[in-house]
């Protein structure tokens, strides 16, 4: 028999960067009561501002919060602020729920949910897709692993935040989906920019492509969203290129540790890596991989039609 819901829990929030500062934003505009800790102190005023309470470090968090969430860049970062010597793990009780919203290492879930199980302490892993749009909008895609049960416990939190939010399996199994989808993405990208070179190459214009296929069966997320803001040269982040090379990482990762060949992921992490290590446009949208096919062909991906 699974636990009731918990009833308006005091929420922590770990990471206010792109993502994590209107996630938590939601959280208060639905009611939630936040207290928050980031590195940089300026967002972590601004949601003060708001009416959250501003913690010193994650260990502070812990006492002041119900369940925690932590969105921070990398597998590293989760680690500090769950098992560091200021980590969540230092004031960590029985009852109390941490949610890693990050995206990182299968095998590092497993490990920090270890940890805090012998606390007493549920730990969720629960990547999101959807990128600042979804951050901002509640309509982030959530994937969960952990216990059923604390997943249900915890539902009304994740319906704050997403607009879908699916259980796929035990700890670490958030991290296993985040990694097919980011993989899909990566592709995609890469797959819509050398048709429109494809088609531009042969007299086409890029938009003309892009209106004429983007509701039949090549249709994606991909056309529908960056398409139209490669053309018109946006590359302003809603999700950054060296956090998607370091989530290809991890699929790279997960298909060796299975004896998996899969040489499109292989390709993809190379394109990344080029874009990233090579062109220095890390900090671009991970829709910028688009250009590295522009580079190779000696051409660019635009048009000189109004596109939206």
């Amino acid at each position: 028999m699974s636990k009731r819901p918990i009833a308006m829990p005091k929420i922590g929030f770990i990471g206010l960067g792109l993502m994590g500062k209107p996630m938590s934003k939601n959280l208060i505009k639905a009611g939630y009561q936040v207290t928050v800790y980031n590195r940089s102190s300026h967002a972590a005023e601004e949601l003060e501002s708001l009416g959250a309470r501003r913690a010193r470090n994650p260990s502070e968090v812990a006492k002041y919060s119900d369940v925690i969430i932590v969105i921070v860049p990398d597998s590293s970062d989760v680690r500090d602020v769950t098992l560091g010597p200021f980590g969540i793990i230092q004031s960590a009780r029985s009852g109390l729920v941490v949610i890693d919203m990050s995206t990182i290492s299968a095998n590092m879930e497993k490990e920090i949910s270890l940890a805090f199980e012998q606390r007493g302490t549920s730990y969720l892993d629960a990547p999101v897709s959807g990128g600042t749009e979804g951050a901002a909008n509640g309509t982030l895609v959530i994937m969960v692993g952990g216990k059923e049960e604390t997943v249900n416990q915890c539902m009304p939190i994740f319906e704050a935040l997403g607009k879908k939010t699916t259980y796929v399996g035990p700890i670490g199994s958030g991290q296993v989906v985040k990694a097919c989808s980011q993989l899909i993405a990566a592709l995609s990208f890469l797959g819509v920019a050398e048709a429109l070179v494809l088609g531009e190459s042969a007299g086409v214009d890029p938009a003309t492509v892009r209106d004429a296929i983007k509701d039949g069966a090549a249709r994606c997320w991909v056309l529908d969203m960056r398409a139209n803001k490669v053309m018109k040269r946006q590359f302003d982040p809603g999700f950054k290129a060296r956090h998607h090379l370091k989530d290809l990482g991890f699929v790279n990762e997960i298909a060796k540790s299975n004896g998996l060949k899969l040489k499109g992921a292989e390709w993809a992490f190379e394109m990344f890596n080029t874009l990233v290590q090579e062109k220095g446009r890390g900090d671009w949208d991970n829709s910028a991989v688009m250009t590295v096919i522009e580079d190779m062909n000696n051409t660019t991906i635009k048009t000189d039609l109004q596109v939206s």
